[in-house]
């Protein structure tokens, strides 16, 4: 991809930390609304999940191998356009950054008829800008009972939006409940 066609920093300069993709994704948009390289209009935040919190993806970075990694949820990026093909946006796949959604969907989510239906994924689809006006975390989703971290956080405070929802991503079925499932990408 030319330079000149990035809406995001390269992936190496991208605000990154493992295992907080929302809060990932969320520093992607604010940088495209910030930088103004793209219409918010066409980007949109996806949220992948289900009831049981358990959703194979492919082609991950903390993967081995062919094997899928099991996320209890995971966020990624995905800019439509007509002009062109819709790309995907995860820091956390070995995939290209940014890379289109024909082949992120073959190699990264695969089709549902081939995994058991406990893992079949659900996604809710939001636009970016209600991602940025509306998403917060405290972050207490990545904490054990004792208060320590379970994986380190990132360096910058936590996200928190004008509008204040705090998204509690822990046990949070509302998330699910108005999710599309996955195979309609198969």
């Amino acid at each position: 991809m030319k330079s000149e066609d990035r809406i995001t920093p390269t992936r190496e300069n991208c605000v990154y930390t493992s295992c907080y993709c929302e809060e990932n994704v969320w520093k992607l948009c604010e940088f495209v609304r910030t930088e103004r390289t793209a219409p918010l209009e066409q980007l949109f935040v996806l949220f992948i999940s289900n009831e049981n919190r358990m959703v194979p993806l492919w082609k991950q970075k903390s993967g081995q191998g062919d094997q899928p990694v099991i996320w209890d949820y995971h966020v990624i990026l995905l800019q439509v356009s007509l002009q062109s093909d819709s790309l995907i946006y995860d820091l956390d796949s070995e995939l290209s950054f940014p890379c289109s959604l024909k082949l992120y969907a073959a190699q990264a989510l695969r089709s549902d008829h081939n995994i058991r239906p406990e893992y079949h994924r659900k996604l809710r689809v939001i636009p970016a800008d209600s991602f940025l006006l509306n998403f917060a975390s405290d972050r207490s989703h990545m904490k054990t009972p004792d208060g320590s971290w379970r994986m380190p956080p990132p360096p910058y405070p936590p996200i928190h939006t004008t509008e204040m929802f705090l998204v509690k991503l822990k046990g949070s079925s509302s998330l699910i409940k108005s999710s599309v499932s996955v195979g309609i990408l198969s």
